[in-house]
């Protein structure tokens, strides 16, 4: 969450990032109200007056009770036939400013209770860069990188990767629906190889890039997905619970892999901790449809590998890592050999704990763009920096040294996600990009030693 001096101090910014990005937080102010944004901040304001107003109750209180204290101990100096009267007074006094403390300190912890809740809806700040806007025509295309083929001058038209599968006996969508309901799938053959070929070359990318390797637990706890800025609960969730008990499955590894840290103090010489998680990946998707909801573009299961860091709580630092991350991600799809663009994500279109996020789009010639295989841009990774969002609300901070090595006041950590291959949407960019006339479909050489094959053809 964002730390609450931001709506003492600059009001009117949290305001316009509210509007940039669009983002609800009392349902009857919604944001066609005018002025909604406004009107949010103020009583988001009023909330925050109210806990302040019963903290310095509370504190007015214990003062009292302090000179009652003091006024009790001066009664011990008088004469003792005195005692007993002047110390009546005070006695009851003393109850009533007990009765009142236990009042206003339970008024106080309600106030913080009912601002909090509010404040933990709203979104990190944005970076000044970031495009504003809240449809995909307001996304910025940074660059393109990679060359189209052209399948007219190759004389035949791109299959879809569905297509493809079931010529090359590649996966079965059937039998997985069949089995766990629509969205679920099986590899099967060679693209099973493929599978694990591109996990491999993944985490042999990250591992040269110093992050130390992990494999995730699937499952996480509702705390650990609400801290990270995810919704684990109500009808708009994406999440899979696991019915009565307090765990989730996971979407991405990030969870677990910021989860991880929680509550935790780190060295500032430790910084930054790069990590990378390999886990299984469970979305319910809801209301997805159209092309989307073909084959293996948007599934309920999928393997991903995952790159996190935890730096010190310095945008210039964090920026610096940001830009590192989208730098690996395009060294993967590069080596891959297939053409991509990078997108800078829209204000209204980011996640609620990123700063900023770029997201990667491989070219998938067998996409449709109303009924003809037009192709299309399909989003394949995306890395977001999150500041000390997430960090506040799981905890994670870092001890800063002094030039002679004394500590600091803690911090907050930065941190930050990337996605280094999600392989069900990187086995579509594949099949597509590569496949032949013949039918067949040539393995980008840098997965070639993991299938063992450098073609998958029909068998």
């Amino acid at each position: 969450m964002l730390d609450i001096k931001l709506l003492r101090d600059d009001p009117d910014a949290v305001a316009r990032n509210l509007a940039d990005r669009n983002v609800v937080v009392f349902d009857d102010l919604g944001t066609d109200a005018p002025d909604w944004a406004a009107k949010t901040i103020a009583r988001l304001g009023e909330l925050d007056t109210t806990w302040r107003n019963c903290i310095a109750a509370v504190e007015d209180i214990r003062r009292r009770q302090n000179a009652n204290a003091e006024s009790s101990k001066a009664v011990g100096k008088l004469p003792k036939d005195q005692q007993a009267e002047a110390r009546a007074p005070l006695v009851v006094e003393g109850r009533a400013l007990r009765d009142a403390e236990r009042e206003q300190t339970t008024a106080a912890e309600a106030a913080a209770a009912a601002r909090d809740e509010a404040w933990a809806r709203l979104p990190n700040m944005t970076h000044a860069e970031v495009p504003r806007g809240n449809t995909d025509a307001d996304h910025r295309v940074v660059r393109e990188v990679g060359v189209r083929r052209d399948f007219a001058k190759e004389g035949f038209l791109p299959l879809d990767h569905v297509a493809i599968c079931d010529a090359l006996g590649l996966a079965e969508f059937s039998a997985g629906a069949k089995v766990a309901g629509p969205k679920f799938y099986y590899l099967k053959g060679d693209a099973v190889l493929l599978d694990l070929a591109l996990q491999h070359y993944a985490l042999s990318v990250a591992r040269k890039h110093g992050f130390v390797l992990h494999t995730t637990p699937d499952l996480a706890k509702v705390e650990i997905l609400a801290g990270l800025g995810f919704n684990p609960r109500g009808a708009s969730t994406q999440v899979y619970s696991v019915a009565d008990t307090d765990l989730c499955l996971v979407g991405t590894a990030e969870i677990t892999l910021g989860g991880m840290l929680a509550d935790e103090i780190l060295e500032e010489e430790k910084l930054p901790l790069l990590v990378a998680g390999l886990s299984h990946c469970f979305r319910t998707e809801a209301g997805a449809a159209g092309r989307d909801a073909r084959g293996l573009y948007r599934v309920h299961q999928f393997t991903k590998v995952e790159l996190f860091a935890f730096t010190a709580g310095d945008l210039a630092v964090s920026e610096a890592m940001h830009t590192r991350f989208l730098a690996i991600e395009e060294e993967i799809f590069t080596g891959l050999g297939l053409p991509y663009r990078v997108l800078d994500i829209a204000s209204g279109d980011l996640g609620g704990p990123a700063y900023r996020k770029f997201d990667l789009e491989a070219w998938m010639p067998g996409r449709t763009e109303g009924d003809a295989p037009a192709g299309a841009w399909g989003e394949v990774t995306s890395t977001s920096n999150c500041t000390d969002y997430q960090a506040r609300r799981l905890r994670i901070r870092y001890r800063p040294r002094e030039a002679d090595g004394s500590s600091k006041k803690t911090r907050f950590v930065h941190m930050l996600n990337g996605t280094a291959i999600a392989n069900t949407r990187a086995i579509v960019a594949i099949l597509e990009n590569y496949q032949q006339k013949d039918g067949s479909v040539v393995v980008p050489e840098v997965l070639r030693a993991w299938v063992g094959t450098d073609r998958i053809t029909a068998k």
